[in-house]
């Protein structure tokens, strides 16, 4: 009795967040393409508007990455939920999350790369270095995580 209460309340509040989750996300979309059309009227470097726009959809689509995961791994019942461990739960949802940043990082810096051509201020590239270097670390440490916490697989019985 105590156990399904404690689930209906950890599926209620995981069920909440991916729904704020998901209505951020929407909201974030929203706001691009609000953004997309009034940077056209008011005549804005077309560039411009679809770089920030870019910035915009990946911090959106890490959003949603993260309502997604939320949601998979909270607020869905599962029958063995009581014998997984916790190291399996985060090598099945970690990997995706942190790709979903790793991209939205990558992207990031190479746009502030492009930017800062356009505009030169070469000056200023040790920022966009710094998260595309901050970017390949967390890629390796997650590489490192997935590494040290594989199974071994166990060799078959000698007969």
């Amino acid at each position: 009795m105590n156990n399904s209460i404690g689930f209906m309340v950890k599926t209620v509040i995981a069920k909440l967040f991916t729904l704020i989750f998901l209505g951020l996300a929407i909201a974030i979309i929203f706001s691009l393409i609000s953004t997309v059309i009034e940077g056209i009227i008011a005549g804005t470097d077309v560039m411009q508007i679809f770089l920030s726009g870019i910035n915009t959809g990946i911090i959106a689509l890490a959003v949603f990455e993260l309502a997604l995961v939320i949601n998979k791994e909270y607020a869905v019942h599962k029958e063995d939920d009581e014998d997984e461990d916790a190291v399996a739960s985060l090598r099945r949802t970690v990997p995706r999350f942190i790709g979903t940043v790793c991209v939205a990082l990558s992207l990031e810096g190479l746009i502030m790369v492009i930017k800062y051509s356009q505009l030169e201020l070469a000056g200023n590239l040790y920022y966009p270095v710094a998260i595309i270097s901050s970017t390949a670390l967390l890629l390796s440490a997650l590489g490192l995580f997935l590494h040290l916490t594989r199974k071994e697989n166990p060799s078959p019985k000698e007969p």
